[in-house]
C-alpha cells in the first residue's frame, strides 16, 4: 500500500530585525510558510536570536505599512505578508519624555502599540491621575537646534514603575505604592501632587505667549491622534510629549483621590493665566495671584481632603447633584417648576450697534423661563413689551469693576443674521448676582426653577466679595518674600512695579487667606471657568462659499464662528442643536447639520481636520458620562464618535 504524499506550502524567507541586537545588526532571516501564525513567527525569531529574557511586551512592527501585527493567532497570509514585508521586533512599552502642566519632565515607559487613547489610559494610571479620557498629548513645538544645547532640562526617571496592566496597588493616602519605595521616588509624586512655586520673572518673560486667537490656533495643530499608536505617528524611544488636560470638562473632582489630578489642573490653569492664554479683568488677576500666594504658602503644611460642600460647586459637581435631583422630582419640585419663578427689576439697557448719543437707558425688566423683556415702566408691563430676547444659546459675560461700582452683563445673543449684542447694567451686587445666574442658566436652556440657581448666584457673591477690598481694615504687613511679578502675567508685570503690585495682591489675600488648601485650589479653578473664554479651543477654518479665514472656536457645550480681524463672535451654535456631523476625508471638510435645517461646512487651515472631529466627537463623548456614575470608560463609544475612516 502506498501513500499518497500531502503537497506542502511552499517555505520562504521573511527578513525580521530585532531591537535587542542593536541597530546595525542585518536582519535575521526565518522560513516560513504562509499558514505561519504571528505568535509562530515571534517564537522563531526569538529562538534564533538566542537572548534569554522576558519577551512578554514584544510584538511585530511592519514598517511599510506602518502597523501593528498585535493578533497572535493571525496567519501571515491572512495579514497579507509576503517575502518583501520588513518586520521589527520591538518592545510595545518605550521610555518617553513627558513634560507634566506644572513643568516637571517625567521619563516613563509608555505603550507605542495602543491607540493613543489607551496609552494615556495607561499613563494616567501610573500617575494615579482619574477621568483619563480628559487629557491627551501634544507635541512639542519646534526647537530650534542651538536652543536645545543651551540648557538640559531636569528628567525625574520612573521607568521602573509597574506597566500599568492589572490595578496598581496604592497606599492609604491614594499615593502608588511604587512610588514609595525610596525617598526619591517619593519626593518624584511630591512634585505631581503638591504645586511647585512659579519660576523668576525673567524666566516668565521668556515663555512663548500667544497674542492672538489665531497663535492660540496654532497649539490646537499639535495634538496626537487619539485612534492611532504613537508609532504610527512618527514618535520614536525617550522623544518628549506633553500631557495635557485637552477637554474642559472635569468629571467628579474628588480631591482626596484627586491630588495629582487636582495640582496638575490647578497648574495648567495658573500657566494659562500666566502666559496670558486666557483674558482676565485686572482685578480678577489679583485675586488670582493671591490665591497663588495662599497656594504656596499652605502646599508647605498642608494636604488635600475633602472640600467643605459650600466649596464643591465646580460644574461637574453640579452636574451630578442634577442628575440626581433629575431622577426624584418630587411632587411639590413638578409644582414649583409648573409655577417657575420670576425676576423683575428696573435695569438699564445699551446695544452699542445702535448709534445713540445716551448710552444706557432704563427700562423694567422681567425675566421668565429663559427670556428677558423690557418695558417702559413698571406700570407697562401688563402690556406687549418693546422687545423679549431669548438667551438660550447665547454667549454672557461679566463687565464688572467692584471697586468702580460697576456691575454689567454683556449677552451676545444668537439671531438668523448673527450675533446681537447686548448690555445690562445692575444697581448692586445683590441684583447683579441674581440677573447674571439666570442669565448664565438661561444660556443653558435651563430656568430659574432649576436646582442650580441659588448655588450660581452664592458662587457669583462669593467672588464678587474676594474682589471687595475693606480700605478700614488694617493692612497686611508688607512681605518681602513675595514674588509678585511671577505671580501676575508679563502685561502687569511691565505696568507696575513690585511695589505697587505687592499690596494689591497682599490686600486681595485678605479674603482667601482663610481658605484650606484644597478649598484654594477649588477656587482658583471656579473663577478661571467662570472667565468669559474659558475652555475654548482655537481653529483657523475657511467656510464654505467664503474667501477668507476665521477663527473657529470650540467649547464644552458649543461651536463659536470668530472674524479673525476683529476678533468678535459672530455665530454660535450649541451642541443640543446638532443633528448630525461628518468629515469628507478626500477634501477634508467638515460638514454639521443642526436644528432648523441650518447647515455649516469647513476646511480646517491650521489642524488636520480629524483634531476637529476629534474635539466636538469626544465632547459629546464627555456629556454622555454624567448618566454612567462609575470609572468605567466606553472606549468603543469615543472611537466611534472621534475616529477617521481608518479608526481602530
Amino acid at each position: 500500500m502506498h501513500l499518497i504524499p500531502q503537497t506542502s506550502m511552499a517555505v520562504w524567507d521573511l527578513s525580521v530585525s530585532v531591537e535587542e541586537l542593536g541597530a546595525e545588526a542585518p536582519p535575521l532571516k526565518i522560513s516560513v510558510t504562509s499558514d505561519l501564525h504571528i505568535g509562530g513567527v515571534i517564537l522563531k525569531v526569538v529562538e534564533k536570536t538566542q537572548i534569554t529574557k522576558d519577551w512578554s511586551d514584544h510584538a511585530l512592527w511592519w514598517e511599510q505599512k506602518q502597523q501593528w501585527l498585535l493578533k497572535p493567532a493571525w496567519t501571515l497570509d491572512k495579514c497579507g505578508i509576503h517575502a518583501d514585508a520588513r518586520l521589527c521586533l520591538t518592545p510595545q512599552h518605550k521610555p518617553l519624555r513627558l513634560v507634566m502642566p506644572n513643568g516637571v519632565t517625567l521619563r516613563l515607559r509608555a505603550c507605542f502599540s495602543s491607540p493613543v487613547f489607551r496609552t494615556v489610559m495607561g499613563i494616567c494610571k501610573v500617575l494615579n491621575i482619574r477621568h483619563p479620557e480628559e487629557l491627551s498629548l501634544l507635541r512639542p513645538a519646534e526647537e530650534k537646534k542651538k536652543k536645545k544645547q543651551k540648557d538640559e532640562e531636569e528628567v525625574f526617571d520612573i521607568t521602573s514603575a509597574p506597566l500599568p496592566t492589572g490595578s496598581i496597588v496604592k497606599l492609604a493616602n491614594g499615593m502608588p505604592a511604587f512610588f514609595a519605595e525610596s525617598p526619591q521616588m517619593e519626593n518624584v509624586y511630591k512634585m505631581l501632587s503638591v504645586s511647585q512655586p512659579a519660576p523668576p520673572p525673567e524666566i516668565i518673560a521668556k515663555m512663548y505667549r500667544p497674542t492672538s486667537k489665531v497663535d492660540k490656533a496654532q497649539v490646537n495643530s499639535r495634538w496626537l491622534d487619539s485612534s492611532r499608536s504613537l508609532l504610527q505617528q512618527e514618535l520614536k524611544e525617550n522623544d518628549k510629549l506633553f500631557l495635557r488636560f485637552k477637554y474642559y470638562s472635569f468629571h467628579d473632582i474628588t480631591p482626596q483621590f484627586d491630588a495629582v489630578r487636582l495640582t496638575q489642573l490647578y497648574e495648567q490653569a495658573k500657566w494659562a493665566i500666566l502666559l496670558e492664554e486666557i483674558d482676565c479683568t485686572e482685578e480678577e488677576m489679583m485675586l488670582f495671584a493671591a490665591l497663588q500666594y495662599h497656594i504656596g504658602k499652605v502646599s508647605t503644611t498642608e494636604q488635600l481632603v475633602a472640600s467643605c460642600p459650600a466649596m464643591d460647586d465646580l460644574d461637574s459637581a453640579l452636574q451630578c447633584l442634577e442628575v440626581k435631583m433629575e431622577a426624584e422630582t418630587s411632587a411639590d419640585e413638578m409644582l414649583e417648576t409648573m409655577t417657575a419663578p420670576e425676576l423683575h427689576d428696573y435695569l438699564k439697557i445699551f446695544r452699542p450697534k445702535k448709534q445713540t448719543l445716551k448710552k444706557y437707558k432704563q427700562f423694567w425688566f422681567t425675566f421668565k423661563d429663559t427670556s428677558i423683556s423690557y418695558y417702559k415702566s413698571k406700570e407697562e408691563s401688563c402690556k406687549e413689551p418693546i422687545q423679549q430676547m431669548n438667551l438660550k444659546g447665547c454667549e454672557v459675560a461679566p463687565d464688572v469693576s467692584v471697586a468702580g461700582q460697576k456691575f454689567c452683563i454683556r449677552l451676545l445673543i444668537p439671531e438668523p443674521e448673527g450675533m446681537n449684542e447686548v448690555y445690562l447694567r445692575c444697581d448692586n451686587e445683590q441684583q447683579y448676582s441674581k440677573w447674571m445666574a439666570a442669565c448664565r442658566l438661561a444660556s443653558k436652556g435651563k430656568t430659574l426653577a432649576d436646582t442650580t440657581f441659588s448655588s450660581e448666584v452664592q458662587s457669583i457673591q462669593s467672588f464678587l466679595a474676594m474682589q471687595r477690598t475693606t480700605p478700614g481694615s488694617k493692612a497686611v504687613q508688607s512681605d518681602d518674600s513675595i514674588n509678585t511679578h511671577s505671580l501676575v502675567s508679563p502685561r502687569y508685570q511691565k505696568k507696575y512695579k513690585p511695589k505697587q503690585l505687592t499690596p494689591r495682591i497682599l490686600e486681595a489675600y485678605q479674603n482667601v487667606a482663610q481658605l484650606s488648601l484644597t478649598d484654594a485650589l477649588l477656587k482658583f479653578l471656579q473663577i478661571w471657568q467662570a472667565l468669559p473664554d474659558f475652555g475654548i479651543s482655537y481653529f483657523v477654518v475657511r467656510f464654505k462659499g467664503c474667501r477668507k479665514d476665521e477663527v473657529m472656536g470650540i467649547a464644552n457645550n458649543r461651536l463659536i464662528r470668530i472674524d479673525m480681524t476683529v476678533e468678535e463672535v459672530v455665530k454660535t451654535w450649541r451642541y443640543n442643536t446638532m443633528r448630525q456631523w461628518n468629515v469628507n476625508w478626500d477634501i477634508k471638510q467638515v460638514a454639521i447639520e443642526f436644528n432648523g435645517n441650518v447647515n455649516i461646512a469647513f476646511s480646517c487651515v491650521t489642524a488636520d481636520c480629524k483634531i476637529v472631529h476629534e474635539y466636538i466627537g469626544g465632547y459629546i463623548f464627555m456629556s454622555t458620562r454624567n448618566r454612567e456614575q462609575n470609572d468605567t470608560l466606553n472606549e468603543e463609544l469615543f472611537h466611534k464618535l472621534t475616529g477617521g475612516h481608518d479608526a481602530i
